[in-house]
């Protein structure tokens, strides 16, 4: 994604995270009718689930390794903000707490908040910006 389109707010990105991607996707393939394309994860693959007629990558299901060691196992979706470490003090001081990171991903770093009623999301920021 282009610096430009990153909004604050945005939705980025939706994933899977689960033990054994590779017999879940399928699954998804069947149910949903997405298409899967493999990802190189170095000794392992994760998969880009792909609108049928476009290709375009709508979501990814993730082997439960690497980064997403430790993800909850559920559809999350993750949400630009304007910087990771200032959403989780304020996630916490509201009641909520962090889960899992912040883990640098490329020029981004995310973390996985649960609110106060016990929901999780995913948020995402540039790498040291305010």
């Amino acid at each position: 994604m282009e610096q430009a389109e990153k909004q604050i707010g945005a939705i980025e990105w939706r994933d899977l995270t689960v033990q054994d991607a590779e017999s879940l996707k399928g699954f998804y393939e069947s149910v949903v009718g997405w298409k899967s394309g493999a990802v190189s994860m170095g000794d392992y693959q994760d998969y880009t689930m792909d609108l049928p007629e476009t290709g375009e990558t709508v979501a990814g299901v993730c082997h439960a390794r690497g980064c997403n060691l430790g993800l909850p196992p559920q559809w999350l979706m993750y949400v630009r903000v304007r910087n990771v470490h200032d959403s989780i003090a304020a996630s916490e001081k509201l009641g909520g707490k962090l889960l899992y990171g912040p883990k640098g991903m490329g020029d981004d770093e995310f973390c996985v908040v649960q609110d106060p009623a016990g929901a999780v999301i995913g948020l995402i920021s540039e790498v040291n910006k305010a």
